[in-house]
């Protein structure tokens, strides 16, 4: 039998918060080209929040140098003084920690070069816009989803994303507004696992073997939710409802398959597109929002 393809969509939103800010290039900048720091490039949605924002800048004429901060801040802010270097008129930043993200901003604001961040906030600093999908809600989104397949009661468990990352804090914000509400469903495990399959699979192999009971597990993201998988089909809990967040091509084959319940499917490669063109503007003086939403989408099977 043919699964029945189910979207639940969040509505585009642009502007979510009411001011907007007129754009300013680095004083000494090559107008043309702009950096690009991204937390970690072993992760397939950053590989294709790179390949988006590639896409965009070769149609705008632009020039756009990426560099991998391999999940370390203080490899971040290397990355963003060579960047300054290099003569940058701006600057995207995917955080690899907000706090931590707070030095780098600072350090381009201080050769007034202008900063976007993309999927994660940084903490500090000035940033003309952040470009992101709406984490809290889409904790929210993955929420109801397992509570709808558990009948409205059940008990869960929760993998973490990296600890001080804002996509780590909103979705698990989103989550536990929906679960903490309902005193039918029993959250046992919440633990990190840093958006790492591996690790995924090292957590949640812990949390069944405390927790044998364990009906649905969300995973901040699609990895750790991959290797959560691999854990309960080794532990012999191939019926625990498993949602992963990003809607990665390995997660959508794997809903597909039937391996994975459901995916929150953001789109890094138009966040990447949209974080070259609010550059763009800026180097050109125009404005941008403050923030800008990018459409999440239940992703549950063709």
């Amino acid at each position: 039998m043919k699964k029945v393809f189910k979207f639940l969509s969040v509505g585009l939103i642009a502007g979510i918060m009411t001011g907007t800010f007129a754009g300013c290039g680095s004083a000494g900048g090559n107008t043309n080209k702009i950096g690009m720091v991204v937390s970690t490039l072993d992760n397939p949605f950053f590989v294709n929040l790179k390949a988006g924002a590639e896409d965009k800048a070769k149609e705008l004429g632009y020039e756009l140098i990426v560099v991998d901060s391999q999940n370390d801040s203080s490899k971040e802010l290397s990355n963003v003084e060579d960047l300054l270097q290099k003569g940058v008129s701006a600057l995207i930043i995917n955080p690899v920690d907000s706090d931590a993200a707070k030095s780098s901003v600072i350090k381009a604001n201080s050769e007034e070069v202008p900063v976007i961040t993309v999927d994660r906030q940084a903490n500090g600093g000035e940033v003309k816009t952040h470009i992101a999908s709406d984490n809290i809600k889409g904790g929210e989104m993955a929420a109801e989803y397992i509570k709808e397949k558990l009948g409205g009661a059940g008990i869960i468990a929760e993998l973490q994303g990296t600890p001080g990352a804002s996509a780590t804090r909103d979705r698990g914000t989103g989550f536990h507004n929906i679960v903490d509400a309902d005193n039918n469903l029993n959250v046992v495990s919440s633990q990190p696992a840093d958006f790492d399959r591996q690790k995924g699979l090292t957590v949640t192999e812990n949390m069944i073997q405390s927790n044998h009971n364990i009906q649905a597990i969300f995973a901040h993201n699609d990895e750790m939710a991959l290797g959560a998988v691999k854990a309960l089909n080794s532990g012999g809990l191939k019926d625990c409802i498993v949602v992963g967040f990003d809607g990665g091509e390995d997660a959508i084959n794997a809903v597909d398959s039937g391996e994975l319940s459901a995916t929150i499917a953001q789109q890094p490669d138009l966040m990447g597109g949209m974080a070259v063109e609010s550059a763009k503007k800026i180097n050109e003086g125009e404005s941008v929002e403050k923030e800008i939403s990018a459409e999440l989408k239940l992703y549950t099977g063709k």
